[in-house]
């Protein structure tokens, strides 16, 4: 029971600071959508864009967690403020990858056949966004620091403070003031760098300024790169990063493909993978929860107790997933007529909707296992499991389908085929998760 309310306790004042986050995004969703059927279409392929590349590099620092998690454990305090120095050298190398990806995004547009007329107005909302790279993976090592520590609270403090600014500045900046009519919707993306530059600028003061973190000894001189402990951070850094951009691109791929549907097809498709996103900071709050306690009890050597701390952060997500499921599933019309005020937009997004909420009881189980196996250094076979399925099965299974038919199917062309097999496919993801997650406790309780 102490472990089920540790866990909740630590997972809310994450998911407080992560729903935060993702308002920002569900605010640009809403101001675009209040502009213009155009504008909420660019939206859309931009921030597909941008979360498949940023997702990527957030998940090489997050996958360090329980690392450092561990680190405390075991009380080795100075060791966990030079691993955080090395971890510098990790966040330089994404930013550098980041930037040039979102400074040149033809090849994407290119790939997935986006009309050419979107292009000029996405190009430069990508590029506004390549300058907030830097500032964001930073902030990220910052909370990824504090999550380890069990004291996430900061972190929850800053995002929810910047959301207050988020808000007007993005609208400001969208639709204008008196005389001045404003810069479109590439106003949400300078919106959007200004806090990210905030948050981070707040953070290095909070690192410098509480007594929490003098023990890890943090402003030492910056060590030379180790090159061991690099191989070591990037050799869980980046399957576990390529995992997560596997799984948000098996989605947000979708906006490049359902583009060719049609403005109204890629407006709706856009509120839905909007919601499934704020509804996967549920179980994305717990999964950084549970890491944190099965890391700290693995670097304090009880290990049956990280097990139980495993165990326990599944059993929560199952039933908050089957909470947030149904809960979308009776106000689907109301939060589509929220988000958009085109009827025809509205209506097809209270369909996809629905089958959201199915996918969200996959997604939050899949979501906490991914975490688990990081404390068991296990990264590598749910890459694998996540490419073959989601990218396999969902992307190009639902791709096929809607567009060229297979067997005695014919092509399908809506979103709702996307939806479907995408679901199917992170059903069988959930399911080979949660056997190689007790296996590898198993087999980790007979090794001792």
């Amino acid at each position: 029971m102490q472990e089920f309310r540790t866990i909740l306790r630590h997972a809310g004042t994450v998911l407080v600071g992560q729903l935060a986050v993702m308002a920002f995004g569900v605010t640009d969703t809403v101001i675009a959508g209040r502009h213009s059927p155009q504008a909420l279409a660019t939206l859309s392929l931009a921030s597909s864009i941008y979360i498949s590349i940023y997702v990527a590099l957030n998940g090489l620092v997050q996958a360090l967690l329980p690392v450092w998690a561990e680190l405390h454990g075991g009380g080795r305090h100075a060791e966990l403020g030079r691993s955080l120095r090395q971890a510098l050298y990790v966040c330089a190398l994404a930013s550098v990858l980041g930037i040039v990806a979102l400074c040149w995004p033809d090849p994407w547009l290119r790939w997935t056949g986006v009309p050419p007329a979107l292009w000029p107005e996405v190009r430069q909302y990508l590029q506004v966004l390549a300058l907030a790279v830097t500032p964001s993976l930073l902030f990220r090592l910052y909370g990824t620091f504090n999550q380890s520590l069990g004291l996430p609270r900061l972190v929850t403090w800053l995002q929810a403070g910047a959301l207050l600014i988020k808000v007007p500045l993005s609208a400001v900046l969208t639709f204008g003031v008196g005389s001045w009519n404003g810069i479109g919707v590439v106003g949400c993306a300078w919106a959007t760098l200004a806090v990210n530059s905030l948050m981070l600028v707040t953070g290095v003061w909070l690192l410098r300024t509480q007594d929490v973190y003098h023990p890890y000894r943090l402003w030492q001189r910056m060590e030379r790169p180790d090159a061991v402990q690099l191989r070591r951070f990037l050799a869980l850094g980046i399957p576990a990063g390529l995992t997560i951009m596997v799984e948000v691109t098996s989605f947000t791929l979708m906006a490049l493909f359902i583009a060719r549907l049609g403005e109204v097809a890629l407006a709706s498709h856009q509120i839905a993978s909007s919601m499934a996103a704020v509804l996967y900071m549920v179980p994305l709050s717990l999964g950084i929860a549970t890491s944190a306690r099965a890391g700290y009890w693995m670097g304090a050597g009880q290990h049956a107790r990280a097990r139980q701390a495993a165990r326990t952060g599944l059993l929560i997500a199952g039933c908050m997933a089957v909470v947030c499921a149904g809960a979308l599933a009776l106000s689907r019309h109301t939060l589509a007529a929220a988000y958009a005020a085109d009827t025809a937009v509205a209506a097809a997004a209270a369909i996809w909707l629905g089958l959201v909420a199915w996918y969200h009881l996959a997604d939050a189980l899949q979501a906490v296992c991914v975490f688990a196996l990081r404390c068991w250094r296990i990264t590598l076979s749910p890459l694998l499991v996540y490419t073959a399925l989601l990218w396999g099965l969902g992307l190009y299974g639902g791709y096929v389908l809607a567009y060229r038919g297979l067997g005695p199917w014919p092509a399908s062309p809506s979103v709702q085929t996307f939806w479907l097999t995408s679901t199917v496919a992170l059903g069988l993801v959930t399911l080979f998760l949660l056997v190689r997650l007790e296996w590898a406790m198993r087999r980790a309780q007979v090794s001792r």
